[in-house]
């Protein structure tokens, strides 16, 4: 008796790891051959055009001045292996949670998290000009690149 419940305990267990295995091979799958999820690991600013909300801000970033000296990359996501990678993975989480659902503003909008990484390539990149106007305000809010120049990277 004891020897039967362990098998049938054992065969329920062994059901769920299938089922397990099966969905995250298929997701997998899904990922990285219909979405094309490698592709998000280069620098290649076409990657960002994959999804159709994107395609916009892929239009403009081409006729920025940017286009010629940066990738999306370089303004998206922070310095160092490592963060630019987790950022990547974290962002493409969120898109592919927010694309499957529809629930995303259209056009798409930039979160605070990814505007605080885009804010200090800012700096990172015109550090020569910017410490001259760098302030901070009472408040302890520093002044903002982005705030003035939100469409340089993506003319509208």
């Amino acid at each position: 008796m004891r020897e039967e419940k362990f098998r049938r305990v054992f065969g329920a267990l062994m059901l769920f790891v299938g089922i397990g295995i099966g969905v995250a091979a298929g997701v997998g799958s899904y990922t990285f051959v219909y979405a094309r999820g490698f592709s998000y690991i280069s620098d290649n600013p076409m990657t960002c055009a994959n999804c159709h909300v994107m395609q916009g801000h892929y239009d403009a970033f081409l006729k920025s001045s940017h286009s010629a000296v940066a990738s999306c990359n370089d303004c998206h996501t922070p310095e160092g292996f490592f963060s630019k990678h987790f950022v990547k993975a974290i962002n493409g989480w969120n898109h592919a949670v927010a694309f499957t659902t529809g629930d995303f503003h259209e056009p798409i909008q930039i979160k605070p998290f990814n505007r605080a990484i885009t804010e200090e390539s800012c700096r990172k990149c015109h550090s020569d000009f910017v410490h001259n106007i760098d302030i901070t305000y009472p408040d302890g809010q520093r002044i903002s690149c982005i705030r003035c120049h939100d469409s340089v990277g993506h003319m509208r």
